[in-house]
């Protein structure tokens, strides 16, 4: 384990009686986990300290160019009294990533992942144990240069907050309506859509804004050349069944290399379904719907883990997908990728790190 210092808090907020009623990323536990970096001791430093406000420079480098990375995971109250971290590594070794991409300095993934389970078993408390419910992570990293000149930074700040949350699907599983944007653009080739960074949501509000007018849920984005290939959808990545195949768009360079896409995969090849990984047309999509082969579709990603898709729109014209209802195989999912958050599935990937126990 790393040397991390650890600074006791004065005193210890009151915990929400009630997570249900809490919104997103809302509420915060006692203590974060902060480090630094500068060109001459490297990233250093490292500690655990009581929540606090951040001071910066108005003239901070992110502020105005937005030189910055984050991730999004979470931390279950498991079956046998344990705090757990679901694909801890795989999230730590994302950060780095979407560092490479942002020109950021790398970060040991070991410190860090040291940091953030001891920061968990720290705050272990926090964790909710309704159903659906955790204590969502958000480690980032932020350029602190406190100039206006243009280029990359020299000096930043990586830090780990944790907010408890409540079930995503707060009035139960349910399906969503997505509208296929042909004008907007979220992440051309060459740019950041690989990387998890502001930019990327940024860049996909308005066309979001644009689609909740219009009476849908999310937004499935298109290539930014050609407008004919489907990537992601709203902040989750999207995946197809298809005449028996679950086929989801190729890791491109737009689109991000999600944790939850991964394990939607890893558990195909368990259960004997196959997949693919490649280019979709919409084309083929509405062709695969004609023809009664589109037999369900739906997203994956930390917040939602599966997210059903029963309305396909796209130039005014609503496809309905599943019946309007949730797919057999999206439930499926959805139920044994929750089962293993918790221990109700056994682990047979290796995807639980334990923090500490109750």
């Amino acid at each position: 384990m790393a040397d991390i210092r650890f600074v006791q808090a004065e005193s210890l907020k009151e915990k929400p009686a009630d997570i249900s009623k809490v919104g997103f990323g809302r509420v915060f536990t006692d203590y974060m986990f902060e480090m630094d970096y500068n060109p001459e001791e490297g990233w250093h430093d490292p500690r655990i300290v009581p929540y606090q406000e951040v001071s910066l420079s108005p003239a901070n480098a992110t502020l105005h160019y937005g030189q910055a990375i984050f991730e999004g995971c979470k931390a279950y109250r498991y079956e046998g009294g344990k705090a757990v971290v679901f694909r801890a590594k795989d999230h730590v070794a994302r950060l780095n990533r979407s560092a490479k991409i942002l020109d950021i300095p790398a970060v040991d993934e070991k410190l860090v992942y040291d940091a953030l389970m001891k920061l968990i078993d720290i705050e272990k408390d926090w964790i909710p144990d309704g159903p659906g419910q955790s204590l969502y992570i958000r480690p980032f990293i932020f350029s602190t240069d406190p100039y206006l000149g243009v280029s990359v930074g020299q000096y930043y700040k990586l830090m780990i907050i944790l907010s408890p949350v409540g079930a995503y699907y707060a009035h139960g599983f349910a399906p969503v309506k997505i509208m296929v944007e042909d004008t907007y653009v979220r992440a051309p080739k060459g740019g950041l859509g690989a990387a998890k960074t502001p930019a990327n949501y940024a860049a996909s509000l308005h066309g979001g804004l644009v689609a909740h007018e219009k009476g849908y849920d999310q937004t499935l984005w298109m290539d930014g050349i050609e407008h004919k290939y489907v990537g992601e959808v709203g902040s989750m990545n999207i995946l197809f069944k298809i005449d028996g195949k679950v086929v989801t768009p190729e890791l491109d360079g737009t689109i991000l290399d999600g944790i939850t896409r991964r394990t939607v995969l890893q558990v195909c090849k368990e259960w004997g379904i196959p997949t693919e990984e490649r280019k979709v047309s919409i084309d083929e999509l509405i062709e695969a719907y004609e023809n009664g082969k589109l037999e369900e579709v739906f997203g994956s990603g930390t917040a939602a883990v599966i997210s059903p898709v029963s309305v396909l729109g796209y130039q005014g014209q609503d496809r309905v997908i599943s019946g309007g209802k949730i797919g057999q195989f999206a439930q499926k999912l959805y139920d044994y990728i929750d089962g293993l958050h918790t221990g109700k599935e056994k682990d047979v990937y290796g995807f639980i790190d334990v923090a500490g126990e109750y």
